[in-house]
């Protein structure tokens, strides 16, 4: 059985509840909820070692919880079959934090797999696609011929970013988007990001410790610390908190700066 979650008027695609994560003794995630809604960007923040990219994993189930519940577009991923988790994926697009794109294959080569697994339609189609997902991200036609070592670094976020859109998907994450990325390009791939949340009405989880990236295009902050939520809202909401933890990490010297603030 399929069911969004309805909360004042949001629908909610992602539904974390109650999840604790263990590796060993190692406590990564306490008991955190966490809800992600149609049509918004949720950045999720802390510290080294927050638990942030593997609470991403979760949801894109790459890894299980240890105990409790996650629920993408209404289904509950634990225990999921095969196939339904298949359908759930071909609904998912995820840009990995080094792009995790194939060294031996072109841009257009790159951008095709997902569409030559996952689809029956011709070749000529899937390079005709692949070719509109790479304009798409900004690309030139003449980057679909080159090798990802022959790529900037920001060429090389767009083009993964082109290869998780080639199914089309509803739900986006970006693992450390503009990580490694020089500040034109990490503002040009912001623009980007809010433009593709526009244009084709994605739903996105940035997980991101850039504060300058937050503060341009998060609708919602959650912060982990300490296994925990230490707080989540609006980007000012979670700015104003009162909490010293909150306070160490959005209103530090480098929070600041992302604020305008001195």
């Amino acid at each position: 059985m399929t069911t969004e979650t309805q909360q004042h008027g949001q629908t909610a695609i992602i539904d974390v509840r109650g999840v604790s994560t263990r590796f060993g003794t190692k406590v990564v995630h306490d008991n955190i909820s966490l809800q992600v809604f149609r049509g918004e960007i949720l950045a999720i923040v802390g510290g080294s070692g927050s638990g942030k990219s593997t609470l991403m994993r979760e949801m894109v189930m790459l890894e299980r919880p240890t105990k409790g519940s996650v629920s993408v577009f209404g289904q509950s991923i634990t225990g999921l079959g095969a196939k339904r988790a298949l359908g759930l994926r071909q609904r998912i697009g995820v840009l990995f934090q080094n792009g995790a794109l194939f060294s031996g294959l072109t841009v257009l080569d790159n951008v095709a797999v997902p569409l030559r697994e996952h689809t029956h339609i011709s070749d000529g189609l899937i390079r005709e696609l692949a070719s509109l997902k790479i304009a798409l991200v900004g690309l030139t036609p003449d980057a679909a011929a080159l090798y990802p070592g022959q790529l900037s670094g920001g060429m090389r976020k767009r083009a993964a970013l082109a290869r998780a859109l080639a199914l089309d998907p509803e739900l986006l994450f970006l693992d450390e988007p503009s990580s490694g990325l020089d500040p034109i390009s990490a503002d040009g791939l912001d623009e980007l990001v809010l433009s593709l949340r526009a244009s084709l009405g994605l739903t996105i989880v940035m997980v991101t410790h850039d504060m300058d990236s937050i503060s341009r295009v998060a609708d919602r902050v959650v912060l982990l610390g300490q296994a925990k939520i230490l707080a989540q809202g609006t980007v000012r909401e979670v700015v104003q908190s009162s909490d010293p933890l909150v306070m160490d990490f959005f209103q530090g010297p480098r929070g600041r700066a992302a604020q305008g603030q001195t």
